[in-house]
């Protein structure tokens, strides 16, 4: 069985968390238009090239670094445009927009474990093939679960905060917006102290279980 380097462990890691992204922003965009919002389309954002998406600290050198140097795999892309005025029901509108994202990245989780299922089979006739696919597909599974898990955490402006500001009254949705400029500080200070991997580290554990049980029963 082949010893991967750190920068061929990088390479693995670095396709299927471009596609995670790319995919992820792209279902906002298009979830969006479905409603009635042109905006992304518009701007070119529905595009699947990454390059389209990136953000230079959370795409780039965040997950960079923290792979690098160990710790909890974190970032983020470029927010796609979206503007709710032009949602034909507005609030149900903007929860559905708001869940596109993280609902790409899982089923994108299903089709990398689909990706491990069939490097089983190249294991005989190809099997420096059969484990790098492997690898990859356990790639995208982690990747695709912390992408998904992450932005459903309800601190704005993840995507999980859209779907709770949904379900607010006006007032309510107006106080709770006040969060957002520091939303990402909130997030970076959670993975520095260890507390955001502590608190959803068994949420991701439990679903990557579940993908593997899955894998395993195919």
């Amino acid at each position: 069985m082949p010893e991967f380097n750190v920068i061929q462990q990088f390479v693995i890691w670095a396709i299927p968390a471009l596609l995670a992204i790319t995919l992820h922003e792209v279902a906002h965009g298009w979830a969006a238009l479905k409603c009635g919002d042109p905006t992304a389309q518009m701007l070119g954002r529905l595009s699947l090239n990454p390059l389209k998406h990136v953000d230079p600290i959370g795409t780039v050198l965040l997950p960079i670094a923290l792979f690098f140097f160990g710790g909890f795999i974190f970032g983020w892309a470029k927010p796609v445009p979206v503007n709710p005025r032009n949602f034909k029901n507005p609030r149900p509108n903007s929860a559905w927009v708001a869940f596109a994202g993280p609902g790409a990245n899982l089923l994108m989780m299903l089709v990398w474990a689909v990706v491990i299922k069939l490097s089983t089979f190249l294991t005989t006739s190809s099997p420096t093939a059969a484990v790098v696919l492997l690898n990859m597909g356990y790639a995208g599974v982690a990747v695709n679960v912390i992408l998904a898990v992450i932005n459903l955490i309800p601190i704005p402006p993840l995507d999980g905060s859209r779907i709770v500001s949904s379900c607010l009254s006006p007032a309510a949705e107006r106080q709770y917006s006040r969060i957002e400029p520091y939303g990402i500080w909130i997030m970076l200070l959670l993975l520095v102290t260890g507390a955001l991997s502590h608190f959803i580290g068994p949420i991701i554990g439990l679903i990557n279980g579940w993908v593997m049980s899955l894998v395993g029963f195919f």
